[in-house]
C-alpha cells in the first residue's frame, strides 16, 4: 500500500504545474486540413504547422465574432521568424519582396477586419504566422507578428481529409 502511495506521489510530482500542452489536437477549421494532429515539444521552424494560443485580444475577437471558441489555440503555419522582412501594404502581405497572400477588409459577415501596415524585420522571439492557402485565414496578416513564447508546439498530422 506504501509502494502504491509513493507510486501517486511520484506521479502527481511529474506532472506539469503550468499550462499544460495538449499531446493531440483535432482540427475541423477550413484553414488547414481537417483531421488529428499529435503535438510536439521542436523549435519553431519555417513553414512548420504550430498551435499558438492567441493574443488576449485576438481571442476575445475572434470568440466575439465566432471564428473559433473562448480558450481555443490557432492551427496556423509559420510564414517567418526572427530576421525575416514582413511588410503588410494595403491588401497585400509580403515576404521577402514576394507578394504572398492578400488581406480581405470585412469578414464573411461584412465586419471590418483588423489591419496592420508597415514593414519591418522580425525581432528575437517573433514569428508570423499565415495559412497562405486560406485566403480568409484569421492570422498574422490581420493581428501581425505574434510572440514565439505563444506557439504551443509543433503539428504532426496523424490522419487529415
Amino acid at each position: 500500500m506504501l509502494a502504491l502511495a509513493g507510486l501517486g506521489v511520484a506521479i502527481l510530482s511529474l506532472t506539469p504545474t503550468e499550462r499544460a500542452m495538449p499531446w493531440l489536437v483535432w482540427n475541423a477549421s477550413a484553414s488547414a486540413p481537417v483531421g488529428l494532429y499529435r503535438v510536439v515539444a521542436r523549435p519553431v521552424e519555417r513553414s512548420a504547422p504550430v498551435l499558438v494560443r492567441p493574443s488576449a485580444d485576438m481571442a476575445a475577437l475572434a470568440a466575439e465574432r465566432g471564428y473559433l471558441p473562448a480558450g481555443v489555440p490557432l492551427i496556423k503555419r509559420v510564414a517567418a521568424v526572427a530576421g525575416d522582412h514582413v511588410c503588410a501594404i494595403g491588401s497585400a502581405v509580403v515576404l521577402h519582396t514576394l507578394t504572398v497572400v492578400r488581406r480581405l477588409d470585412a469578414d464573411a459577415a461584412g465586419r471590418p477586419l483588423p489591419r496592420w501596415s508597415g514593414c519591418r524585420r522580425l525581432a528575437d522571439g517573433e514569428v508570423f504566422l499565415l495559412m497562405a492557402d486560406a485566403p480568409d485565414s484569421f492570422d498574422s496578416r490581420y493581428f501581425g507578428s505574434v510572440p514565439s513564447a505563444s506557439v504551443m508546439g509543433r503539428l504532426v498530422p496523424l490522419w487529415t481529409d
